[in-house]
């Protein structure tokens, strides 16, 4: 009944009166009532106005799960939609270690300690859309950073599709738009010394967010902020979804030459000048490739090739 009721909200042109409500769905207004307060309590922000009834308000925001099923054979096997975690990751880790399946996605509409690479603090209000995935897979631990390279790849696929934004890749783990972040990737994994036991992906897109903290004011963006329109996350999520598990079932296989290639033509590191921190070790050079294990490859000053996995990765022109 709760469902029904939100699916008359959303197709109302305004408001809808608790007698409308209670007649054409067979209930007491008072049942109504109580069926509003639990939408309220899942997170929809509805409006009620004396005399007037009921107005669902940023329905854009929500995340309708009935719209984001389809038949996933990696990622996207069960969907678990939370008002707030500290982390999306971290409530996976819980879930993984104690068995959760291979597929399953957590989506939070908010993060209390939403976190990036390096620690850092990830802003996570409600305009974002914030999710894991978990892969149990026969990998090497050394193939951490290609999983990282085929999320980016597909989420650039799916904004790319869903907004018509030409979105780049900034390696390892950035979407940018005009040098401008709209989405960070961070993976984690749980490992023996020959196997990982899983893998953790989180993905943080910046979809419906209007304003961002002064201080990263210049260097974050919006699909909001960059097309002038509220985006609906679930379509968007359903779409994003899907191409996560098109390009990570076929990774899980093996990378194909014409994704590798279609990559780097979406990588806005490749040909730019780069510094690399590597504890005492920094490196300056040119990235002029991306090896199959997601590997950035820079030609440095003295004309020699080094392969990096990870680091601390400044881009020339790119925040």
């Amino acid at each position: 009944m709760k469902d029904r009721i939100l699916s008359a909200l959303k197709s109302a042109d305004g408001y809808v009166s608790g007698e409308e409500l209670s007649h054409s769905l067979g209930i007491t207004r008072s049942a109504v009532w109580k069926h509003i307060a639990q939408l309220k309590e899942d997170g929809y922000n509805i409006d009620s106005v004396r005399n007037r009834g009921y107005k669902l308000e940023n329905v854009f925001n929500m995340i309708d799960e009935s719209k984001v099923i389809f038949n996933a054979e990696t990622v996207g096997k069960k969907l678990i939609v939370l008002k707030s975690t500290d982390s999306t990751n971290s409530e996976l880790k819980r879930l993984a270690r104690d068995g959760e399946q291979s597929g399953t996605v957590v989506c939070a509409y908010t993060q209390t300690a939403g976190k990036g690479r390096f620690g850092r603090q990830w802003q996570s209000d409600k305009g974002g859309l914030y999710f894991s995935f978990l892969l149990k897979a026969d990998l090497p631990p050394s193939h951490i950073a290609s999983i990282t390279l085929a999320s980016g790849y597909a989420v650039c696929l799916a904004v790319r599709e869903h907004t018509g934004l030409d979105v780049r890749i900034k390696w390892p783990n950035d979407i940018i738009i005009d040098n401008r972040k709209i989405c960070g990737i961070l993976t984690e994994m749980a490992a023996q010394s020959d196997r990982m036991d899983y893998i953790i992906t989180g993905i943080g897109i910046n979809v419906n967010n209007a304003v961002f903290p002064e201080e990263i004011r210049h260097k974050a963006t919006s699909l909001f902020i960059e097309t002038g329109k509220m985006t609906d996350k679930s379509d968007f999520f359903l779409t994003v979804l899907k191409y996560l598990d098109k390009v990570l079932t076929s990774f899980l296989v093996s990378i194909s030459l014409e994704d590798m290639e279609n990559f780097k033509k979406l990588c806005a590191t490749l040909g730019r000048e780069v510094y690399v921190q590597r504890g005492d070790n920094p490196l300056t050079g040119t990235a002029v490739d991306i090896t199959p294990f997601g590997e950035l490859v820079i030609e440095t000053q003295e004309h020699k090739t080094v392969s990096i996995s990870s680091g601390e990765v400044t881009v020339q022109g790119i925040y």
